[in-house]
This record gives C-alpha cells, sequence and structure tokens, in this order.
C-alpha cells in the first residue's frame, strides 16, 4: 500500500478565515483610546470573502484510510477457525467500507501442500449488507439488490451458491493476477456473471471491487464490495484497501484450515488412544468420563481403562503422562497398550506397574507418569490395588460413606529403580470406587488434598439423596462430580472411571479340582448336572455337558497337576476350566479322518461366547451360555 505523508511537516498550511484575521483588530480597537471624529467619508464596498483552503483534506482521507485498515485486519486477525475469519471480514468492511459484501472460498479448500481438487469450485461462504432502519426499504437502499442481514445466501440474493471456475476463462484470469479490480473493468465485466451464475448481474448503478483471496501458495477465494449508488464511488487508493483486505483474510484462511486439520487429527488421535466403550464384565458396572484442558488443546496423557482378565476378574487403570501434547498423548497410547498386554499376562498389580516403569525409562529419560492399577475379584469381594504416584481411589459406600483408602502412594512411572507395594482391600455389594486424575481435585485455586476432601464430601452428600439402601446411578454420580468443577477449576484434563460393586453371591459359585485321569471328563459332567438342577437350570444340561466334557478332556491330555472347574451363574451361565499348561487351544477344522480336534468347533457352535486366557500358572480356557432358552 502507498504511504503518504500524515505528519505536521508533511501539511500545506491552511488559510485564516476571514473572521479570524479580523478578531484581532476589533478586540484591539475595543481598548485603544477614541480619536476625534473624523470627516465624513464615503462608504466603500465590502471585500470579497476569501475562499477557505482545505489542503489537508487528502492526507486527512489517507489517514483514516491506514486507521481503518489497521482495525479491519486486527478484527480479522483475531478469528480463530474460519467462519469467525470471514465474519470478522464482513464485521469489518460493512458498512464503513462498502455496504455489500459477497465472500466465495474455495471448496474444498486445500490443506497446507496439498493438491487442489479439480475441477476449481467457489462456493458463496457468506454474505453481509447494511443493516435496514425504519424508514429504508430494500429497494431504496440497495437498489433492488437482496443480500441476506449476516447469513447464508439465501434463493433470493442475485449469485448462485456454487461457481466452477472455468481454466483459462476471464474469472479465472482476474483470480490469477491477484490484485483487486473495478467492478466496472473490462476484466470484471467478463468475470462476474460467471462468478454470480447465469443470468445474474449486478444492480446498475452500483459500484463495486472484485478482490481475488490469495493464501501462502494459491487462491482460496474472492471476496466482492459493494457501494450502493447515492454514496462516494470507489477511488484508486480503494484497490489498496481491499488488497490489504483480502491478503489478511486469505492468510487467515490459511492459519484457519491448517488449525482444523491440526484439532481433527489431535481429536482423532486422542479418541483412538481412548477406549470406545467400557465393557461389561460380570459382578461389576462402570462409568467413565474424559474431559479435555481446554476446547483449543483437547489433546493430553490422561486415560484410563477396564480389562476384562480370567475368572470373571476386572482391571481397573487411570494414569496421567505429564504434559497436554501431541507427545504426550502418543506416550500415553503407548503406556495403555502395555497395561492391556501386562493385563493379559494376569501379573499382580505391582508387577504390571514395574514393567510400566520400565517402558517409560525406554521412551525416553524425561517421560513421567502416574498410574493406579486395581483388579477386583467379584467372587471372593476383594480389590488389589498398586499405586504410582497417582491421587488415592475414594469408595463410596452403600450406606452414604466415602472413605479415601490408604493405598502406598509409590513413585511415578519412569523414575526407575523403585519398588511398588500392593494392598488387598474389602470390596462390598454396592460400593462404588472412584478413580481419577488430578485434574479433578486439583488447580490454582487448591492444592491437591483440599481437592481430595471436597471430592469426598461432594460424594458422600451425593450419596445421602439416593438413601441409605440405595446406591446412585453412575451416570448421574460421574456427572455431579464434574458440576463441583469452578471457572478456575480447568487447569488440566480429566479422566474419571467409576465402578459400582456388585459382586457373586457364593450361592452362584460351584468350585471343584479335578485330578488329570480319564475319569475326569465323567466326573465334571456329573458335578456339572448336580449344580445345575440346583440353580434350576436344567434346560441347559444337555449342551453344558457336553461342552464341559469336550473342555475337560483338552485340559487333561496336557494337565501334570489338577484341573480346576468353576461355574458361575449370573445374568448368563459361566464356565471355567483351568490347567497348568500355557499353550493355548486354537480352533482349527479337522479332516474325516481324523479321531479328535471337533471340541472346539462344537464350543464356537453352542456356546454365546468363548475365549481362553494364559496365567502365570497356566490358562484357562472359558465359555458362557445363555441363561434364558
Amino acid at each position: 500500500m502507498t504511504e503518504h505523508p500524515t505528519s505536521h511537516e508533511g501539511r500545506q498550511p491552511v488559510a485564516a478565515r476571514p473572521q479570524e484575521r479580523t478578531r484581532p483588530r476589533q478586540e484591539a480597537a475595543a481598548h485603544a483610546p477614541r480619536p476625534a471624529a473624523p470627516a465624513a467619508v464615503p462608504p466603500q464596498p465590502p471585500a470579497p470573502p476569501e475562499p477557505p483552503q482545505d489542503a489537508a483534506g487528502p492526507a486527512r482521507r489517507e489517514g483514516d484510510r491506514l486507521r481503518f485498515v489497521g482495525a479491519a485486519t486486527r478484527r480479522i486477525a483475531r478469528g480463530i477457525d474460519l467462519d469467525e475469519i470471514v465474519l470478522g471480514l464482513c464485521r469489518a468492511t460493512v458498512p464503513t467500507f462498502s455496504d455489500a459484501i459477497l465472500v466465495y472460498l474455495r471448496d474444498p479448500l486445500p490443506v497446507g501442500d496439498e493438491r487442489p481438487v479439480v475441477p476449481f469450485v467457489l462456493r458463496l461462504r457468506r454474505t453481509d449488507r447494511l443493516r435496514l432502519t425504519d424508514e429504508d426499504t430494500d429497494a431504496a437502499l440497495l437498489g433492488g439488490f437482496q443480500v441476506p442481514v449476516l447469513g447464508p445466501p439465501a434463493e433470493v440474493a442475485p449469485a448462485a451458491e456454487l461457481c466452477e471456475v472455468i481454466a483459462g476463462g476471464a474469472l479465472a484470469e482476474v483470480l490469477r493476477g491477484v490484485r483487486p479490480v473495478f467492478g466496472d473493468s473490462a476484466a470484471a465485466r467478463a468475470a462476474l456473471p460467471e462468478l454470480l451464475g447465469d443470468g445474474r448481474t449486478l444492480p446498475a448503478g452500483h459500484r463495486s471491487i472484485l478482490a481475488p483471496l490469495r493464501g501462502r501458495r494459491r487462491v482460496t477465494g474472492a471476496a466482492i464490495f459493494l457501494r450502493r449508488p447515492d454514496r462516494p464511488a470507489f477511488e484508486a487508493d480503494d484497490l489498496l484497501v481491499a488488497a490489504q483486505l483480502a491478503t489478511h483474510t486469505a492468510l487467515g484462511i490459511d492459519k484457519a484450515v491448517l488449525y482444523g486439520r491440526e484439532a481433527y487429527i489431535a481429536d482423532e488421535l486422542q479418541r483412538t488412544m481412548l477406549p470406545e466403550g467400557l465393557p461389561q464384565p460380570t459382578g461389576v458396572r462402570l462409568a467413565s468420563r474424559y474431559l479435555p484442558a481446554a476446547e483449543t488443546a483437547r489433546v493430553g496423557g490422561d486415560w484410563y481403562d477396564a480389562i476384562p482378565l480370567p475368572g470373571s476378574r476386572v482391571a481397573l487403570v487411570v494414569g496421567d503422562v505429564m504434559g497436554h501434547s501431541m507427545t504426550s498423548a502418543a506416550i500415553m497410547g503407548q503406556l495403555r497398550t502395555t497395561a492391556q498386554t501386562l493385563a493379559g499376562l494376569d501379573l499382580p498389580p505391582q508387577e504390571v506397574l514395574h514393567h510400566l516403569d520400565e517402558q517409560a525409562q525406554r521412551l525416553g529419560t524425561d517421560r513421567m507418569a502416574t498410574c493406579l492399577y486395581a483388579v477386583y475379584d467379584p467372587v471372593s469381594h476383594r480389590i488389589t490395588i498398586a499405586n504410582a504416584g497417582h491421587p488415592p481411589p475414594i469408595l463410596l459406600h452403600l450406606g452414604g460413606r466415602a472413605e479415601v483408602l490408604r493405598v502406598p502412594p509409590g513413585a511415578p512411572i519412569g523414575v526407575g529403580g523403585v519398588d511398588f507395594e500392593a494392598v488387598e482391600l474389602d470390596a462390598p455389594a454396592g460400593a462404588t470406587l472412584l478413580l481419577y486424575t488430578d485434574g479433578l481435585v486439583e488447580s490454582r485455586l487448591r492444592d491437591v488434598w483440599t481437592g481430595i476432601e471436597q471430592l469426598r464430601e461432594r460424594l458422600a452428600a451425593t450419596a445421602q439423596l439416593t438413601g441409605p439402601d440405595h446406591s446412585p446411578p453412575l451416570e448421574a454420580l460421574c456427572d455431579d462430580v464434574l458440576d463441583m468443577l469452578g471457572p478456575g477449576d480447568r487447569d488440566d484434563d480429566i479422566a474419571l472411571l467409576a465402578a459400582r460393586f456388585d459382586g457373586i453371591a457364593p450361592s452362584d459359585v460351584a468350585y471343584w479340582f479335578l485330578e488329570p485321569e480319564d475319569s475326569a471328563p465323567g466326573r465334571a459332567r456329573r458335578l456339572a448336572r448336580r449344580a445345575l438342577a440346583r440353580w434350576g437350570l436344567e434346560e441347559l444340561s444337555d449342551s453344558v455337558e457336553l461342552l464341559v466334557s469336550e473342555v475337560v478332556t483338552n485340559a487333561v491330555r496336557y494337565a501334570e497337576r489338577p484341573v480346576t472347574l468353576r461355574l458361575l451363574r449370573t445374568d448368563v451361565l459361566r464356565c471355567e476350566v483351568g490347567d497348568d499348561s500355557p499353550q493355548l487351544p486354537r480352533q482349527r477344522r479337522a479332516r474325516d479322518t481324523d479321531e479328535g480336534g471337533r471340541g472346539l468347533f462344537l464350543v464356537n457352535r453352542l456356546a454365546r461366547r468363548w475365549g481362553a486366557t494364559r496365567l502365570s500358572t497356566g490358562k484357562v480356557v472359558w465359555f458362557e451360555l445363555a441363561t434364558q432358552v
């Protein structure tokens, strides 16, 4: 944009008005002594007034333009996403610079160095016009030019929503030239019909500027500035103003598109790192929540997980990697995958944390994280917890009492050279265990222990509302916990995992040891038949006896120690057979001449679900049948 002097040295002196020149003489005559009356003199005609000179007008107008461009570009730069930037352009130019504006953007917008999609299509993104007053009408204000106020293009707008830019056409030449052009120029007269659509033209008498929007690498759109006939026409300097506005808008659009792609990648990364849904293990109900630190920084290192284990147990995990970057999220994903793998090996909680600590050290010297790993057994109604520098869990009892569990804090993961200790505690039926990250209890306004006490009091108060004989609903409990956060309490990500312990009653469990002998399958069938008769599930006897016989036969073939058989009655009937052989069974297709190899095929066809899990002492093969036929 051409620079023009605006200092006082660059301005011409303004001639004083006649009134200003005669005022000192009149004041001096008022204070001077009165002379004698002079002789009569014939009156002289008054001298004609000198015309006022306003040599500072062009400089003042240029200063106004500079101030307008500065304010408009600041308003455009305040936008973060695409809509805010386009809206900033519209609000900054209407009505100060133009009476109406149409903004077109490329559809789709290319990101970074991506090759643009062919064909080159422009979409009418937004329109804006001068607001009507009570005295004005559409016809009087814009001469019949109907543009909706601050909204998307309507059917009455004189522009098509989509425009395909023809290669080598008039519009393509104007966009390639980058510089704005007046609407009455030859290039614009040829390009505007192509941009507006077939049979659409601007109203007669309107002044317009067509400005291409060019970013760092390519044209991203175009803008049309319109003035009604009763306003001054656009000048040559207004082309420079339009160029500045178009350039800043295009650069902002580039940044917004890149930011949108980065936010999309961050959201996808965070979503894939966290579990899509929680499992539904036997004897426990689960609910979870995750909140990022801010909408503009949705990536963090907090995670939670629930992993089904053999014997109807479940592992509950919550952790927090230091930092809020993409690196923190990637490390979180690696640690979560490692925890799932270690859980599949059925290692004790303290061993899981030990291996996580080693994994964090392999990832880097400054990879620090806190983690709490707990294993709940619904049959024994016990829970084993190991902690690595994480805030302690809170147990909400059925009567409404909330207590902070005394778990050894341990050192964070990644420190190295430390031992982790596990404690085993009672997990009574109806109690709720709450695992959380420090973002829920720690902020700039309170320390972590103050926040833990407030959380404990909040849980107790919520439980009082449902009475001493009923536990609060899990989903409502999670929402109520998050409601305790104040305006200044969102300094960190928040991961929350709540587990309601239902347990399995001893009367619904049948457990036996079988010697690895040839008679073991027959004994297993008889024991299973008696248990089903006691539970009133005789209709399942044939299927259960067949499947138990096949699984126990495979276990006895490779076992050296007694085989375990357990039946669990919940909403389904679950059968578990354990042995000391670490080799997992694999389903295969038996040939016609094979005498065996069909046991797992029968299990797969008759069972509702089945699987095999390796233990530190061997393996467990299990299957489930629906209890309602």
